[in-house]
């Protein structure tokens, strides 16, 4: 079993889309998760229709959001405090460092984060290579294994099949919740749900095509 897994992702939200069914397993499985998030998405556009946010009001949503979806995965939360969409801009080492300090701290044995350069937004880009450095930057015994989640169109004709391809349709049920607990940026999908709250079976079978799988590669050192 593992020790402990931490989850390194940028933006409130990207834990409950990228890995809420890989985190609901292993808490599952009794281990404890740890979410490293890098901001508060406060320069998020989806200000909500009607609206119901400002560039003020914004962070603390998101914040409480997070707090939110972290409780429901019951999971720990740590937030970096970086501001959202600088973390290219930022040093990267100087960051690897950082990360470095907690990692050793909590001791994991797995750590998630995103595939640098394979991850759309430059943020998890960013966020995804100090990670990935911050292990490396560790002793080689003392070193958790990565796993990194890629999200361009074409990734797998680029890198080959994944290492790990979880099926979390098990677990779909959870993960939805937390996504629906990121409330302002999950109104689309929430607006079907509170139309319909048992789902009709269309709509569930299409969610669960989009997020049933959870796919990440293991980030091979020298």
């Amino acid at each position: 079993m593992e020790k402990h897994v931490v989850v390194i992702y940028p933006h409130p939200d990207d834990e409950s889309f990228g890995a809420a069914g890989t985190i609901t397993k292993y808490r599952e499985q009794g281990v404890p998760v740890t979410y490293l998030c890098g901001t508060l998405g406060e320069m998020g556009r989806n200000m909500g229709s009607p609206t119901f946010a400002n560039r003020e009001t914004l962070p603390e949503i998101r914040k409480d959001e997070l707090i939110n979806a972290c409780e429901r995965l019951d999971i720990d939360l740590q937030m970096l405090g970086y501001r959202d969409k600088t973390l290219e801009f930022e040093d990267r080492l100087e960051v690897a460092s950082h990360l470095k300090g907690i990692l050793e701290e909590i001791n994991p044995s797995i750590v998630i984060t995103h595939y640098p350069e394979r991850a759309v937004h430059p943020d998890h880009d960013a966020l995804g290579a100090a990670a990935v450095e911050a292990v490396k930057l560790m002793e080689p015994e003392n070193r958790p294994t990565v796993w990194v989640q890629p999200i361009t169109n074409n990734y797998v004709e680029e890198l080959g099949e994944p290492d790990i391809n979880n099926d979390v349709t098990p677990f779909f049920d959870q993960k939805m919740e937390a996504i629906l607990a990121h409330e302002s940026q999950a109104s689309g999908i929430l607006s079907k749900f509170k139309e319909n709250p048992e789902l009709d079976d269309d709509l569930k079978e299409e969610a669960k095509k989009r997020l049933g799988k959870e796919h990440f590669y293991i980030w091979k050192y020298e």
